[in-house]
């Protein structure tokens, strides 16, 4: 029967949300005076790249007016930061501790969103809206009775919004502030009050921001004061080269005014030095051509996929001893490891049901593949006894014989890498287990082993390496400044029933952190190649592109995304494991030859279980080191 519909053909029909995207993009794009920057929206952590690109929180397909305030005052907050701070100035006045630098850098984020929003009302109530959401679903900061566990770069950053716009901090971070509050009046009550005064002086508020951290005990006097000099230093000598050029240069008046021009410009794009590049930031900028020295040369940049590109990209890690490859069992002791598991079940009571579904159905179609079967009407083999009727009525007709035909289904592992970025949490996460676990379950009763593997980091911003590479006075490119955590769920010679419970973990509060993306996956690729198995798949779960915010604050914008693509033309090219992915709102076709993007986690099960039918079908390509995309 041939069904007809009455629809007509023409252009699909866009996405709910998309006008919402385009006004959110057009309007970012005219507080930052930058028409050319590039917007997208994904399910990461919102980060800006440089000035040429910036990525935003994916709405919600029917967003609430709370939900849309929320990707405005991320949209707003980035706008801001990219009108009305300098980051050349921001690197020579920052101090050189951790701490320090992490509150110095909130403050300066607080200085350039309160330029906003005493301007613009609507702003504000964004800014407002984002803060609110940031520390009641983020951060969760609503219940916190322990210093420790109040971030002190937090509590002074919304004391100096305080004071510069006049709002209280959001209800989410009251107790946050509460926790501080008496003791940074106490000792920087002074210097807070000067600092509105000085909002749209970038230079003169950092100064007055250093003499906080003085009095907070954060910064030695000695260590400012030495940065001071050497700030001064600096100036001197390059007003002293700049003079010495002036007296060489010769030829007519006009020629000499010409190259002092041009001098000067280039040192106020080199090196920000000039007076007008040191204290711009309380302006909205009138060119749009005008970028930042620093930022501009680690900005993000379509990675290049020319025939001359270098193969081995100079990937590094400036420490490797911090890092560990961890069972799951290891992180948690039982009894929270059972609660996991137990709150795990609860969240997906009806996904079970259909992903169980799906897993039956990719068991049948195994299982068909491994019958035995045979060949009859052969003159060798095992006699066929169904045939011996014909030779008692016809003793002339020949005996028959059958032998049992090889069968295709290889022995085969396949890995389960999941990503355990902070950007999955919540359903994501939870969807990602439940399928990673009906799955083992299913193939190990059909005879294939399951390697069930996660990947994040240690800490937020850069762990041991960070503080190691600080203490060693930040030498130049360091490379990664993480401490990677590999995770081991299910070992694949670990039976299902032994390694349930480790998935639970997944649902632990702060496991989930950054994700180094090519590092794990060369990392679960290599634990691949020296299984005995005669075919191995790895299967890739993620939700976004690399991204670890110490890495890429000291090396170039694409510096894991460009690994990343080397790591996996190194698989797809060179190596027998068969490689797909599966990105949950984040395109990764553009990355691997076979792959689907879903955009709804509730997608995953069924795209697993026919991703992995199509690998296990019988009529399927032999293994080939290149393949065409699915």
């Amino acid at each position: 029967m041939t069904l007809i519909s009455n629809r007509k053909p023409g252009a699909p029909k866009p996405a709910p949300t998309e006008p919402l995207k385009q006004a959110v993009a057009s309007c970012m794009r005219a507080l930052s005076r930058r028409p050319e920057i590039e917007v997208v929206y994904a399910s990461d952590k919102p980060a800006l790249f440089g000035a040429e690109k910036a990525r935003l929180p994916e709405p919600p397909r029917k967003p609430s007016p709370e939900d849309v305030a929320v990707l405005r005052g991320h949209a707003d907050s980035m706008a801001l930061k990219l009108a009305c701070h300098d980051p050349a100035v921001h690197r020579r006045l920052a101090p050189q501790g951790p701490e320090a630098r992490a509150l110095f850098d909130s403050v300066e984020q607080a200085r350039v969103e309160a330029i906003g929003a005493k301007r613009m009302q609507g702003v504000a109530s964004n800014l407002s809206a984002m803060l609110q959401d940031r520390y009641h679903r983020g951060a969760k900061y609503e219940d916190v009775t322990d210093r420790a566990d109040a971030p002190i770069e937090d509590a002074v950053a919304l004391m100096v919004r305080e004071r510069l716009t006049g709002e209280a901090p959001p209800p989410a971070a009251r107790k946050l502030v509460n926790l501080w509050r008496t003791e940074i009046d106490a000792k920087a009550g002074a210097e807070l009050d000067r600092l509105d005064g000085k909002i749209d002086d970038q230079r003169a508020f950092a100064r007055i921001m250093r003499d906080v951290l003085a009095h907070l005990d954060m910064a030695e006097a000695a260590e400012l004061e030495s940065e001071e000099t050497e700030e001064s230093e600096e100036d001197q000598s390059d007003e002293n080269q700049q003079q010495e050029g002036d007296e060489s240069e010769e030829g007519s008046s006009r020629e000499q005014a010409e190259m002092e021009s041009s001098e000067a410009a280039a040192e106020d794009l080199e090196d920000g030095m000039s007076e007008e590049s040191d204290a711009p930031s309380g302006e909205l900028p009138d060119d749009a051509d005008e970028a930042d020295s620093e930022e501009a040369s680690e900005a993000w940049r379509p990675p290049s996929s020319g025939a001359n590109e270098r193969r081995a990209p100079d990937y590094k890690a400036y420490l490797t001893k911090f890092d560990e490859v961890i069972a799951a069992e290891e992180l948690c002791d039982p009894e929270e490891l059972t609660r996991l598991r137990g709150y795990l079940d609860k969240q997906v009571q009806n996904l079970q049901g259909v992903v169980a579904r799906l897993a039956n159905r990719l068991q049948r179609r195994l299982l068909a593949q491994q019958n035995r079967s045979w060949e009859f009407d052969l003159e060798e083999g095992m006699l066929d006894a169904s045939r011996l009727p014909r030779v008692i009525i016809d003793p002339f007709q020949p005996l028959s014989f059958k032998q049992e035909k090889d069968t295709n289904f290889r022995d085969t592992v396949v890995t389960l890498l999941l990503d355990n970025s902070g950007s999955m949490r919540g359903r994501p996460i939870t969807v990602a287990a439940t399928c990673a676990d009906i799955l083992a379950r299913t193939l190990e009763r059909c005879g294939v082993k399951v390697e069930i593997l996660g990947f994040t980091t240690r800490a937020w911003k850069g762990g041991l390496s960070r503080e190691a590479w600080l203490q060693s006075g930040k030498p130049a490119n360091p490379g990664r400044l993480n401490d990677l955590r590999h995770i081991i769920y299910k070992a694949a010679d670990a039976p299902w029933r032994r390694a349930r419970k480790n998935l639970g973990l997944m649902m632990r509060e702060g496991l989930l952190k950054e994700n180094i993306d090519g590092e794990a996956l060369d990392w679960a690729h290599r634990r691949l190649v020296h299984r005995p198995e005669q075919r191995r798949i790895l299967m890739m779960i993620s939700d976004g592109a690399p991204v670890d915010d110490s890495t890429l604050s000291v090396n170039p914008g694409n510096y894991l995304e460009r690994h990343l693509r080397h790591v996996i033309e190194e698989i797809e090219t060179r190596s027998p494991v068969e490689l797909i992915a599966i990105g949950i709102g984040h395109d990764v076709t553009r990355y691997y030859r076979r792959a689907v993007t879903i955009v709804d986690a509730e997608e995953l099960g069924g795209v697993m279980t026919e991703k992995l039918a199509e690998l296990f079908d019988e009529n399927a390509s032999p293994v080939a080191p290149k393949r065409r995309a699915a």
